[in-house]
């Protein structure tokens, strides 16, 4: 049996990257997975793929609305909600600057409103059964100055305090909220995002990701690009039973990458 069996889940942002990779392996591991995304298409394709403990339901991560409704349809569709993972992502534009109030307010609402919307709704249903367990996607950039842009690493350190907050109150009702910072993943979001990645070619799609990950395997110190499966496999973990003494962390999945820091500031 997997380490998820008869677990519900919903995970947010989950038709590419890191969201797709934990999708299949949180279903690998017997969960039952409820997961969104803008691209309706790709959503249904992927949920079609991965067979019937898969169900998508399109959305806007940004919206309030949207993110309660696929956490109400979780629970309508599986009975309960057993795990969150507030993954949804994507490239942010401005720098200290440059920003504009369209920026700020697209970079927050995508990266920080998501996960505290997320919470939100989650928080009340958990409470209800006695358990559950959140966990919220931030990065490398929250941690270090030079692992990722401006308003990116702001609000992905809004998301790594946030996580202990939540944690901190929602402890008492055995619901565990950790959070996760990915280092070098090969996904699209180093090149425009999963829309961006829609409109390429596949052979120029796979050109870009191979080049990406040997340009991140020389800023690892293991020598090597981390995967989507690698976040997923640490999703799994704090998802499960092995994790469930695990509250208020964030688990750094980077290779080494912030223990080397910039090596040259030439």
């Amino acid at each position: 049996m997997g380490r998820l069996s008869g677990r519900v889940a919903v995970i947010t942002g989950g038709t590419s990257g890191i969201g797709e990779g934990t999708v299949a392996l949180f279903i690998e591991e017997g969960a039952k997975v409820v997961f969104t995304g803008r691209n309706a298409a790709v959503g249904e394709a992927l949920a079609d793929r991965l067979g019937a403990n898969a169900r998508f339901v399109q959305g806007d991560v940004r919206r309030e609305g949207d993110i309660s409704r696929v956490i109400e349809a979780a629970v309508t569709e599986f009975g309960a909600l057993d795990v969150l993972f507030n993954n949804a992502g994507g490239p942010t534009r401005g720098e200290l600057e440059t920003f504009t109030g369209r920026d700020f307010e697209d970079a927050m609402n995508l990266l920080l409103g998501s996960v505290l919307y997320g919470m939100k709704h989650a928080a009340p249903i958990m409470k209800r059964q006695g358990r559950g367990a959140i966990i919220n996607t931030t990065s490398v950039g929250a941690l270090r100055t030079d692992m990722g842009t401006y308003l990116y690493s702001i609000a992905k350190a809004a998301v790594t305090h946030a996580t202990r907050l939540a944690g901190m109150e929602l402890g008492q009702h055995g619901i565990t909220v950790n959070s996760i910072s990915p280092g070098g993943i090969v996904t699209p979001l180093f090149f425009g995002g999963s829309g961006a990645n829609a409109g390429l070619e596949p052979a120029h799609r796979e050109a870009k990701l191979e080049k990406l990950a040997q340009n991140l395997a020389g800023i690892t110190p293991l020598h090597r690009a981390g995967a989507p499966r690698d976040i997923a496999a640490a999703a799994v973990f704090l998802a499960s039973d092995d994790g469930a003494f695990i509250n208020c962390h964030d688990l750094v999945v980077d290779g080494g990458m912030v223990a080397g820091g910039r090596t040259s500031y030439a």
